[in-house]
Formats: C-alpha cells, sequence, structure tokens
C-alpha cells in the first residue's frame, strides 16, 4: 500500500501567485491543505476555483509558524509535505522529497545549497546569515545541514509529536531541523531551487526573524534539551538498510533509488 501525500501550503495574499503554485504540484497528491493567514485578498476563493478539492484552514493566530502548525494538524496524509505559496518552491520537486522518504528517511531537507540546488532570490546578507546560524547549528548538535533557514521540507506525519513545534514565526523551519535531528530521526537533505517570488511582498523580516532564529539555537543548546542522537544522513540508503525502509514502506519489488532515478521510481509509483 502506497503512502498517502499532504501537501501543506500556508499563504496571506497569496492570490495571484496560486495558480502558478499549483499547476507545479503533482496531480497524484492525495490532498493540499491552503491555510489562510487572515488574507485581505481573493486567496481562498481562488484556490477553491482553481483547485475546488482543496481543504482550507483559517488560521486563528498568526505568523508563518502558527499557520504551519494548523495546516499539520489538518492534514490526513502518511507524508506531509511544506511549501511555499509566493511560487519560490517547486511543487515539480516533491517526488524527490517523497523518494527520500520512501527510501528510508524519516525528515527530508530541502537545501539550496546541496549539490543540484540553487537560489534565484537569496541576497549576501541573507546568504551570509544562514550560513553563519547553519554552523551554530551544526556545531551544537552534530548536524550537517547545508541550509538551515530554507522552507521546503517532508516528513512522515507518524513523527510529527517528535518535532515538539511550539513557535509562530519564520524560525519554525529552524526549530523543525534542530528538533528532527536531537530526536534522533533519520534526516536526508534533498537538492532544492528557489525561485523568486511571483507577486506581492516577502513577510519575511531579515533582522528580526534572523535574531528570532539566532535566540532560538541559543535557548535550546543552553537548557540541555540533550544532543543530537543522530547525524545528517547521507543522500541514499544502500544495501541492507534500504531494503528494510522498502519492507517498512511496504515497496518491496520497486526498483531500488539511485540519486538519478529517484523522479523515475516516483513516476512509476504515481503515475499520472
Amino acid at each position: 500500500m502506497l503512502p498517502t501525500i499532504s501537501v501543506v501550503v500556508p499563504a496571506k495574499n497569496e492570490a495571484r501567485n496560486l495558480e502558478h503554485v499549483f499547476a507545479t504540484i503533482p496531480d497524484w497528491i492525495d490532498e493540499v491543505v491552503l491555510v489562510d493567514g487572515h488574507s485581505t485578498d481573493d486567496t481562498v476563493a481562488e484556490a477553491q476555483r482553481l483547485l475546488p478539492g482543496v481543504k482550507i484552514v483559517h488560521q486563528q493566530g498568526k505568523g508563518k509558524g502558527d499557520a504551519l502548525m494548523a495546516g499539520f494538524e489538518a492534514a490526513k496524509g502518511d507524508i506531509i509535505v511544506m511549501m511555499d505559496a509566493d511560487g519560490s518552491t517547486d511543487g515539480a520537486e516533491i517526488p524527490r522529497f517523497v523518494a527520500a522518504l520512501t527510501t528510508g528517511a524519516d525528515f527530508a531537507k530541502g537545501s539550496r545549497f546541496a549539490s543540484g540546488g540553487g537560489s534565484d532570490d537569496i541576497t549576501a546578507s541573507r546568504h551570509l546569515g544562514n550560513k553563519v546560524l547553519s554552523a551554530l547549528v551544526n556545531i551544537a548538535f552534530k548536524t550537517r545541514y547545508t541550509d538551515l533557514c530554507y522552507g521546503y521540507n517532508a516528513f512522515w506525519a507518524k513523527h510529527l509529536s517528535k518535532l515538539d513545534l511550539d513557535c509562530a514565526g519564520f524560525e519554525i523551519e529552524t526549530v523543525m531541523n534542530v528538533r528532527a535531528a536531537k530526536a534522533g530521526l533519520a534526516i536526508q537533505e534533498v537538492p532544492s531551487y528557489e525561485h523568486l517570488r511571483l507577486h506581492g511582498m516577502s513577510n519575511l523580516k531579515v533582522v528580526r526573524d534572523g535574531f528570532r532564529i539566532g535566540k532560538f539555537i541559543v535557548r535550546e543548546w543552553l537548557t540541555g534539551r540533550g544532543g543530537a542522537q543522530q547525524a545528517l544522513k547521507t543522500k541514499t540508503p544502500t544495501g541492507a538498510a534500504r531494503e528494510a525502509a522498502l519492507q517498512e514502506r511496504s515497496l518491496v519489488g520497486a526498483p531500488p533509488v539511485e540519486p538519478a532515478g529517484e523522479i523515475s521510481l516516483l513516476t512509476s509509483l504515481y503515475p499520472h
């Protein structure tokens, strides 16, 4: 039995971007959950027009973290994929994340700086800040992340409680990465390409949100919630580890996944 997949998309005043975003999501996805963050434009109506089966969640609080937590709670899939509504993340990359999870990973983390990734959007200051924060987390929690502050991730829904999410802002991505490592989850980085926002203005405030991320890292380290039990995993499980993962995911008989073949595997498992 193949795992079901939910895509959670937090959105605030993103009506002009949704046609592009939804068009990139593969049609074999079981559920799209759009979390509306008190939009004043036609975000909800446009989402329902473009995708009549979309599940709408009306955010009660504020902030990206709060929106994602609401979406995760509403999602019913075995696998949860989180992506942005501004056009910067490409739904065509979802097979990479699902392939990582169905071959042994517990948490698939998008990276713009892994081999095959990239960005049209990141500025020099954001790149430097991300590099510094990534280094801090890698030292403090014994991880090997190449891209700490990126919001394109996927994970098995059964591990949601282990992420222990408790923040409302943009630091949610860092919280997920740190808590996944500290919980001993098998983490695999997935190369991803970040595109420019299509329309509208970003809600990210570099200095404010960078400070919040740094504050969380220091607090998490000082409070001694436990060191990382497991470092970042290699790109693809091999041998007995892969076979065990395939058995666990009920995918025995599917062709083994190599780095260049992950998308073809997902195409065979989830045909259009």
